[in-house]
């Protein structure tokens, strides 16, 4: 009779959790965020668009969208994010509450397409006194902005690099390539953590200094350092190559 109860109760919690997974996916935002790389998938095709031979801007159109399907990133991603997170009820109960909405439709709206074109030569300096700017140096050290923002930006890269890949087979050896994409990836984190305070003084603008305080405090957390490796990996996964 033990044995049966722990059973059900194992698979009862397995079952809320699943839909706690569901939840806390939908809750942070994913699925916007995925529309909007997307979106910016879109435009990287159509830069290429008038430099390309017909036959081989049509091969990076088509190796594009089935890497990056919608459907195919949504599922990669919220598999991760049960593989990454032990326990999704934390990061859930912060993402439900009011300043964790604050905090996903701030970051929402940043990777909004028509924000991104607006800023597309680069951020203002956005001005803060000494406390808010301590403030966001404890975030950008809590959460891996840097390491997301150059994986978007190595995947939106690879867009041509896929294609040129196929039409010329043998052109490098996976461990060249996977030793150049360490290095390309080094690189670009350097870069984009050189300005990530300001970046995110732009996102988080919208949050007051004590909601901010409580947002770095989750961050800083044990449940919030857990999530947000998951939710590095949870990225990681929905930008890989579907091959």
């Amino acid at each position: 009779m033990r044995f049966l109860l722990f059973f059900c109760v194992l698979f009862s919690s397995q079952s809320i959790f699943a839909d706690a997974y569901l939840d806390l996916y939908k809750q942070a935002g994913w699925p916007q965020q995925h529309r909007h790389f997307s979106s910016a998938v879109q435009q990287t095709q159509l830069r290429y668009q008038n430099t390309l031979p017909s036959a081989i801007y049509q091969t990076l159109v088509d190796n594009s969208n089935k890497r990056f399907a919608a459907e195919a990133m949504q599922q990669r991603a919220q598999q991760a994010l049960r593989q990454n997170l032990a326990n999704p009820t934390a990061a859930l109960t912060f993402f439900q509450s009011s300043l964790g909405q604050k905090v996903s439709a701030a970051e929402i709206a940043a990777s909004h397409p028509e924000q991104l074109k607006r800023y597309a030569d680069g951020l203002p300096s956005i001005q803060a006194d000494a406390t808010r700017r301590l403030l966001i140096r404890h975030l950008s050290n809590a959460l891996p902005a840097s390491q997301a923002g150059a994986e978007v930006t190595l995947a939106l890269g690879s867009v041509a690099a896929d294609s040129l890949s196929q039409m010329l087979p043998g052109l490098m050896g996976s461990e060249q390539a996977n030793a150049l994409l360490d290095s390309q990836r080094q690189r670009l984190v350097s870069q984009v953590d050189v300005n990530i305070d300001n970046t995110l003084l732009h996102v988080y603008q919208g949050l007051s200094d004590p909601e901010l305080e409580e947002f770095v405090s989750f961050a800083q957390s044990t449940e919030g350092q857990a999530y947000y490796q998951a939710a590095f990996k949870t990225l990681q996964a929905s930008l890989r190559s579907a091959r």
